[in-house]
């Protein structure tokens, strides 16, 4: 097994989190539970273009990960974010893999007498709506999420979707509408948009002052709506450094923006007048969402938006396993394996899994158990991934993300775990949408195609079909968009030296079959049975009409929908 030389552990840049020490107190009862309430596990969900890279970038900026926003717009050179590492996101500007950020922030609502950072975990999400699979996974591994909204274009069919995603798996929201430094909608006819399209009621702790393309600041909100403080933003050159902030009080504001103020302090009033003030519990349950109002790209708002998450997220909690059980986080150590991810590191081409950790304490080294084959699993190279840039972790908490090296048994869904069995439901997969026979150039590199089939497969880059008919020389590729089919190709050249050809299959929809259907399904025109590689049957059907037709006229057939399945 290849492992990795001493130069893939990076030394942290200044600012950077380095892993929590593995004391005596941290690994008692009472130590675990302190750690966890301490963490905030999080991702941001939005539709392609609404910033959420720019966002990360600026969050890990406040939180002085790093020194200067890679995202520096408007000039030539422009840099890509340092969380987009793969050649393709560079080139595009898009979001296609998933990333894991860790940082310490302290609130600024904490007390002086509080010497306690809280460790935040932003787990980064493909932007692509192509990519919605990955997405969905790193969802089962987070504890909230941000929605971020363009100010302009409002929710958009991705950020629809992913957000019933969160609704289903209970995942408390919290609302961002960014670019509010560009012309937009009005901040009343957003809020009622999310109400309406989504029955969330938005309760706005942070209010604009200012129109949208005219960000001047934010007004704090009280518990009654009125005006707690005046935030006052000052530009910086493109955006790459934190924007300086004057805070003052209503009088100070009145006298500094007039009109503006006053048309805010309005709204702030009508907001509680209808009802839209913050209450934990509802929010908690999933009945309401706070509301920030930002410019990730001028890095506006943003400390609010960790302050936030500090102050109302949900730390790690208890997680039900396969039976229906609690696995408290107290108990011993057991984490989910939610992504997993080869070519990271090209020096070495190693293979990284992202586990998430439920309970317990994670000590690099030590041997837990693979829940799914009853094996031992050696955890010594284990890491925190920031981009491409890596350190060694020693030990990890409830909440925590942490990569595991060369990791070739595991696979999304997986379960480890360390003395007190346990076993987590497994992360269902997307219904794809659509297929493609993948086939080597060259028959002389049949072994490599092979092992990149089964690579990527086990990754979750792509759902690997096959059935008798085809062979194993000539897999169906299966994916809710197309350009997972782009990322397929691209590594396998880059990877494993392989040169791929691709030939579209005319289906359009997945539904779950069984053996028993099989037979009489393959008979059908517009139909083909394929079993995928974690041995779950599938019926590819040519399109909804033909699906509608099978299923009136052999109703006994077994036709299931997947997660997320087209109508």
């Amino acid at each position: 097994m290849t492992t990795p030389s001493d130069s893939a552990d990076t030394i942290p840049a200044e600012g950077a989190p380095v892993a929590t020490s593995g004391s005596p107190e941290g690994k008692s009862e009472k130590g675990v539970r302190a750690e966890a309430s301490r963490r905030r596990t999080f991702a941001v969900i939005s539709h392609p273009d609404a910033g959420k890279s720019t966002l990360t970038e600026a969050l890990a900026l406040h939180a002085k990960v790093i020194s200067e926003a890679g995202a520096v717009h408007g000039k030539a050179g422009r840099k890509s974010t340092v969380s987009d590492w793969m050649e393709m996101e560079k080139a595009r500007g898009i979001s296609v893999s998933s990333t894991a950020l860790q940082f310490n922030y302290r609130s600024t609502e904490a007390s002086a007498d509080d010497p306690v950072d809280n460790v935040i975990n932003l787990v980064d999400t493909p932007g692509h709506s192509d990519f919605s699979e990955d997405t969905y996974r790193v969802l089962t591994a987070v504890d909230a999420a941000v929605m971020l909204i363009d100010a302009a274009k409002g929710l958009e069919p991705q950020t629809l979707k992913l957000f019933q995603v969160c609704r289903h798996r209970g995942i408390p929201v919290i609302t961002v509408i960014n670019k509010w430094d560009r012309p937009g909608q009005t901040p009343l006819e957003l809020l009622d948009e999310i109400q309406e399209r989504i029955g969330l009621t938005p309760t706005p702790l942070y209010w604009p002052v200012g129109i949208a393309g005219d960000f001047r600041g934010l007004l704090r909100r009280g518990e009654d709506g009125a005006p707690r403080e005046y935030i006052r933003f000052t530009r910086t050159a493109g955006g790459a450094k934190i924007a300086p902030e004057e805070v003052m009080d209503a009088d100070a504001a009145l006298a500094k923006e007039g009109s503006e103020w006053e048309t805010a302090a309005e709204e702030s009033e009508l907001l509680s007048a209808t009802g839209q003030d913050h209450d934990q519990e509802l929010f908690l349950g999933g009945q309401t969402s706070p509301v920030i109002f930002a410019s990730a790209m001028l890095n506006f708002g943003v400390r609010q938006i960790l302050d936030t998450l500090v102050e109302l997220a949900p730390p790690p909690r208890a997680r039900e396993d396969v039976g229906g059980t609690p696995r408290e986080v107290t108990d011993p150590f057991s984490a989910v394996v939610f992504k997993v991810q080869a070519g990271m590191d090209t020096a070495h081409r190693d293979r990284l899994a992202f586990m998430r950790i439920v309970s317990g304490v994670f000590e690099r080294g030590i041997v837990v158990t693979h829940a799914q084959t009853g094996k031992p699993f050696t955890t010594k190279y284990a890491q925190t991934v920031f981009g491409r840039e890596r350190s060694t972790v020693e030990s990890a908490y409830p909440g925590d993300v942490v990569g595991l090296v060369n990791a070739t048994a595991l696979a999304p869904g997986h379960t480890l775990f360390f003395e007190k069995k346990v076993e987590f439901p497994p992360i269902p997969s997307f219904a794809p949408e659509h297929f493609s026979i993948l086939r080597a150039e060259s028959a002389g590199k049949y072994k490599q195609f092979r092992r990149a089939v089964d690579q990527l497969d086990s990754e979750g880059v792509v759902q690997i079909l096959r059935n008798d008919l085809r062979g194993d020389a000539s897999p169906v590729m299966a994916a809710v968009g197309p350009m997972q089919f782009e990322v397929v190709a691209a590594r396998m050249k880059a990877e494993f030296n392989v040169e791929a050809r691709m030939e579209p299959l005319g289906y359009a929809l997945a539904r779950r079959t069984d053996a028993e259907s099989a037979d009489e399904l393959n008979r059908q025109r517009g139909v083909e049975v394929f079993t995928r590689s974690d041995g779950v049957m599938l019926a590819l059907v040519s399109d909804k009409w033909r699906l509608q037709y099978i299923q009136k006229e052999l109703p006994d057939l077994t036709l299931e929908p997947l997660v997320a399945a087209a109508d």
